[in-house]
């Protein structure tokens, strides 16, 4: 196991956007979120990838307890133990794509050297040896997003946080994108949790989590690895 969430609730405001959700993933598995807009999947990934704070219950990955680390130590935490790839890519324009892979390690404190000898082998896994000093202009959003996912990746994360990550993709690069997926599961021994409403993903998923109403409605699929 390398992700349990026990009990969680959240509320904003007068709306239950979270009622008891509970969640354990293993090492090397992909899990899918799906269900309609507002059941609390993007809530629930934000949560236990110690983006936000549950009312009450606890998020536990690797054996910690991050629901009771300071802000200093779960900032620490987030950066080097979780990978995040989201719809947009968030990359930053005015910075080359291995220069863009590279921040997550500059914000490790890794050196120089060492985080651009990473880069280079993550855009070269990921077919981009050719783009690698192209600023995110210079690059189709299927290329954008492979970047984002070797920034992810950057700082060997014990598990990876993907919110519609396809859904900014035309149908061919969101299926590349999937397959990718796949592989760094099977090359890297990579965890994901996916929120997604790509059909295809969702199914292709090791465990397909089905949320509605702030709960988990039902789970398809094995957790057994």
């Amino acid at each position: 196991m390398i992700l349990q969430a026990n009990n969680i609730h959240k509320r904003y405001g007068t709306l239950d956007v979270l009622r008891g959700v509970s969640l354990t993933v293993n090492k090397g598995e992909i899990v899918s979120l799906v269900g309609p807009s507002g059941a609390g999947k993007s809530t629930l990934l934000h949560i236990i990838g110690t983006l936000d704070k549950p009312d009450s219950g606890t998020v536990t990955i690797e054996a910690k307890n991050v629901s009771n680390l300071s802000a200093d130590s779960l900032a620490a935490f987030r950066n080097q133990r979780i990978g995040f790839i989201f719809q947009f890519h968030h990359l930053l324009p005015e910075f080359t794509a291995m220069e863009n892979v590279c921040i997550p390690a500059f914000i490790a404190g890794n050196s120089k050297a060492k985080s651009e000898a990473r880069a280079k082998e993550l855009l070269e896994m990921l077919k981009l040896s050719s783009r690698i000093h192209h600023k995110p202009s210079e690059l189709s959003g299927g290329e954008q997003q492979r970047v984002a996912v070797a920034r992810a990746l950057m700082n060997n994360p014990a598990i990876i946080m993907a919110d519609e990550p396809s859904g900014n993709l035309d149908t061919n690069n969101a299926r590349d994108l999937h397959q990718l997926f796949f592989e760094l599961r099977d090359k890297l021994q990579q965890t994901f949790i996916i929120v997604t409403h790509n059909e295809e993903l969702a199914n292709m998923a090791d465990r397909k989590v089905i949320m509605k109403d702030g709960q988990i409605l039902s789970t398809t699929g094995s957790m057994e690895k």
